[in-house]
């Protein structure tokens, strides 16, 4: 009996267990050569929600989002996301400067296929990506077979930094 509980817990453990590959704070303290700055939030209003429901296809539940914001290379904003792939949430961090993607990351990843989306072929895709008025990337981001889901959540969040950052802008 004891070795049956184990055993469940065991598997339990390793489906609620999530792939962390980077540390947001670590993140954070990489885009800003180690000092970042104090964290500031953007307060979403009802036309911001709205704005953020059509990249995301789902509505917003939160009610304000934390970034950050400093002068390293020209201005810059900072952004750890979160976007549910099929079941999981994906961590992802965005650093965004000029209006453009600098950098992007997955920071931890839950779900049990498409982990394939952390790999430099994949997100080095993005790094000078802009949001056309059309609310699209600028550019075609390929694919990876079976990742889908994950591709899909790391576009939305790609999209979604690049809103934040033009409306912190404003």
């Amino acid at each position: 009996m004891r070795v049956l509980f184990v055993l469940m817990l065991l598997a339990w453990s390793s489906l609620s267990h999530a792939d962390i590959y980077l540390e947001s704070q670590v993140f954070v303290q990489q885009q800003f050569s180690g000092h970042p700055p104090q964290p500031q939030v953007i307060w979403l209003n009802g036309e911001l929600k709205a704005k953020l429901a059509g990249v995301l296809q789902h509505k917003y539940t939160g009610l304000r989002i934390r970034y950050w914001q400093g002068e390293e290379n020209g201005l810059q904003t900072v952004w750890v996301l979160n976007e549910i792939g099929k079941e999981k949430n994906i961590t992802v961090g965005i650093t965004v400067a000029q209006d453009s993607i600098k950098t992007l990351q997955v920071l931890a990843f839950r779900e049990s296929r498409g982990w394939e989306v952390k790999h430099g072929f994949f997100t080095r895709q993005f790094v000078s990506m802009f949001l056309k008025k059309d609310m699209q990337l600028s550019g075609h981001i390929d694919g990876i077979t079976g990742a889908t889901m994950s591709v899909r959540a790391v576009k939305k969040l790609a999209k979604v930094a690049l809103l934040l950052h033009s409306e912190v802008q404003q």
